[in-house]
């Protein structure tokens, strides 16, 4: 440095740098989503004493899950669909119809689902039995946790479904 003109130059565009490292900070971390938020999208649900053909309703983004533990005399055990946790097999699905959102009501007697608006059927599974529902119940994504399943992240079994696509 020559004089104080370059050192009084240097200095301003040092404290100008730093200026804009700041801002550029701040607007960074305004565009990020807070960590409640992030924490939303996700909903764990313990499996390990839920009770067979009884219907479980928990809430996953303000939405209905279903979660039925299917039966091994059920027709529907064999389904594809179907997600095993800790040795038993789950149906867990949005419970909304895919005809028009309304939420199916379940008869554990008959093991399946009616819609109560067109009377739309699905089975133990999820399964479309009776139209007018054009697709069978959503299942969300999720991933096993040993006997627990955690909603809104895709594990590698939702992955798999999704591959044999059978889901949406």
């Amino acid at each position: 440095m020559s004089n104080r003109r370059d050192f009084m130059g240097m200095a301003l565009g040092g404290f100008a740098g730093l200026g804009a490292l700041g801002a550029l900070y701040a607007a960074k971390r305004t565009w990020d989503p807070l960590p409640s938020v992030k924490a939303g999208g996700f909903t764990t649900l313990d499996l390990s004493n839920v009770p067979e053909n009884t219907l479980v309703v928990e809430k996953w983004r303000g939405k209905p899950i279903l979660i039925i533990k299917v039966a091994k005399d059920d027709k529907a055990y064999k389904d594809k669909r179907l997600i095993t946790v800790d040795g038993h097999k789950f149906m867990i699905t949005i419970g909304l119809c895919t005809h028009l959102g309304c939420i199916p009501d379940y008869f554990p007697d008959q093991h399946q689902f009616i819609c109560p608006c067109h009377g739309g059927q699905f089975d133990a599974a999820g399964e479309v039995t009776k139209a007018p529902p054009p697709s069978p119940l959503v299942i969300p994504p999720f991933k096993i946790d040993g006997k627990k399943v955690v909603l809104g992240e895709e594990g590698p079994e939702y992955k798999k479904l999704k591959a044999a696509g059978l889901v949406a």
